[in-house]
């Protein structure tokens, strides 16, 4: 049976009315499910002063804040359309997605907003500070002189105060359209996945009812809240179990990110790889690779010992209290997984993507498979692309609840996107197991095509070449039918030995990494590059921009 998610947040909101639900670290703004009420009822006011009616465009975008997740959740039970644009797009592109969203309201970070110019954006009725839901600007001064006086209008509504009697939240609206999220800031031909009711509900209703959660727990959210991973599972997620999210503002520094999780304690962790990877390359591989520790950590009897104490040692780096560590948004690298899997830590790998809400797989960490990203999520379907998906590599194709209705104003790149029949192409080539775990061997886009006609996958390469000594990432690309590996090197491992990474640890790098790659994959050359690669919002490379 289909639960709405705003069915478990009028539950969470009515049953833990007095229990903390959203903090911003190091500062005084703290709600509780009660106060959280409270200023969603205040913003329906505000947006009925300004004209807004159901369906309606209001668009979103700050930094991670308690006050982002306070204004998306008042435009969804409002059942106007929230749009997420992220905060480090430009200007230029925050003007391009306001308009192409067609939004009527804008709830602006304070950072973002001074960089803006309310003339590039003539459809605004009214723009909202993120920062203290003030009026920044209404078309018309009768209205911004109503926005200014929010607490009038709360109490001309509710003389006695909202009570959690008062609160109701729509739950028959399955497939209407409740978000826009755009996935990236291009100007020239936006995509913005337009997402349903019905698609949030079903990834909340996964989460609540495989994922294990308890009241009162805290999460530290660390992705942003414009991304899919980070609103889904961070904070709706949470908010829907009666939790409590600590949010960081911004990019945290690696200190101010240990605080917060010294102080919030988390009882789980969704993050990316690349927040992973680096906490092992910095305290964890630097122990575990001494020659003594090394060979002891396969010696019978005392690796138990070693590895119990490696296992508290990232348990205290995450606060203590960690009991799920959930890693998504792009494949962990081999190394660091081998590792957590060997001193048992509870993590898995999810798989998802934008357009279904963004869940596909996941398994619980007890029953998860090396390598895999878990098996499709209820309500949805999986098809492999291939006459044996259990040998053969295809596309993954996926059709179900979760799927988005469509890019918004863009019926070409909808067209492209799906099949005759429904299925969405994922653009991820995998396989599938005996127990239909899922397993990817790359993106479609990134795949090289070998000169004797093998299927070359990059992030394979890429994944080992990483794992060598005074590498922090890289970028496999295809040149004249010869593969050239792009090295960004880890600066605090070659400042400790001159700063340069001579000629002579090219070759040597590129050596160790073709002894463990099969003939066809082997590289020709290594590139220094003098800065880290651009990424998209979930901190994946954008390969596309090397060659």
């Amino acid at each position: 049976m289909e639960r709405h998610y705003l069915d478990y947040f009028e539950s969470s909101v009515v049953n833990y009315w007095d229990y903390p639900a959203l903090s911003d670290y190091k500062t005084d703004i703290n709600l509780t499910f009660g106060e959280l009420a409270i200023q969603i009822e205040k913003l329906h006011l505000m947006f009925k002063e300004a004209g807004i009616q159901k369906g309606d465009k209001i668009a979103l975008c700050g930094r991670n804040i308690s006050h982002w997740a306070v204004g998306f959740l008042a435009v969804t039970t409002y059942e106007a359309v929230a749009v997420s644009i992220m905060d480090a797009f430009t200007p230029e592109s925050v003007h391009h997605l306001v308009n192409h969203s067609d939004a009527r309201m804008f709830l602006v970070g304070d950072l973002v907003w001074p960089n803006l110019d309310i003339k590039e954006m003539p459809a605004l009725e009214a723009v909202i500070s993120l920062k203290n839901f003030e009026p920044v600007f209404a078309k018309d001064e009768k209205v911004f002189q109503k926005l200014s006086d929010a607490e009038t209008l709360f109490k001309a509504a509710h003389p006695s105060n909202l009570t959690k009697e008062d609160i109701h939240y729509p739950q028959d609206n399955w497939d209407d359209l409740v978000l826009i999220n755009y996935t990236s800031g291009t100007t020239s031909d936006p995509k913005g996945v337009m997402l349903t009711n019905r698609s949030i509900s079903s990834n909340i209703q996964f989460a609540c009812e495989h994922i294990p959660h308890q009241p009162g727990s805290s999460v530290v959210s660390m992705l942003p809240l414009a991304h899919m991973f980070g609103l889904a599972f961070e904070c709706l997620f949470q908010l829907c179990s009666g939790c409590h999210v600590y949010f960081l503002g911004k990019t945290p520094s690696p200190q101010v990110l240990m605080g917060a999780l010294a102080e919030a304690k988390p009882y789980m962790i969704l993050t990316v790889p690349l927040v992973v990877e680096k906490i092992f390359n910095k305290s964890i591989f630097p122990a575990i690779n001494k020659p003594l520790v090394k060979m002891l950590w396969y010696t019978p009897g005392i690796n138990r010992i070693i590895r119990r104490k490696v296992h508290k040692k990232l348990l205290d780096a995450f606060g203590g209290k960690l009991q799920y560590l959930i890693i998504g948004g792009a494949a962990l690298n081999r190394a660091v997984e081998l590792c957590l899997h060997q001193i048992k830590f509870p993590f898995c790998v999810g798989y998802g993507m934008t357009e279904c809400g963004p869940l596909l797989g996941y398994e619980s960490w007890t029953e998860f498979r090396m390598h895999s990203c878990g098996r499709i999520v209820d309500r949805m379907e999986i098809l492999i692309d291939s006459d044996d998906p259990h040998k053969k590599v295809g596309e993954i194709l996926v059709r179900g609840a979760n799927q988005m209705i469509g890019y918004y104003k863009n019926e070409e790149a909808t067209a492209a996107v799906f099949t005759h029949d429904g299925w969405l192409h994922t653009g991820d080539l995998g396989l599938l197991d005996e127990k239909n775990n899922i397993y990817i061997r790359g993106r479609n886009k990134s795949m090289i095509l070998g000169p004797s006609g093998q299927n070359i996958y990059p992030e394979e390469i890429e994944d080992k070449l990483n794992n060598l000594h005074f590498v922090q990432e890289s970028i496999v690309v295809s040149r004249n039918d010869k593969l050239v590996a792009l090295v960004f090197p880890n600066a605090e491992d070659l400042n400790a030995v001159g700063g340069i990474f001579t000629d002579e640890m090219k070759e040597t790098t590129k050596r160790h990494l073709n002894r463990m790659l099969p003939a066809f994959c082997r590289i020709s050359s290594i590139e220094i590059v003098d800065k880290e690669f651009a990424k998209t919002p979930k901190r994946s490379i954008k390969r596309f921009l090397y060659s």
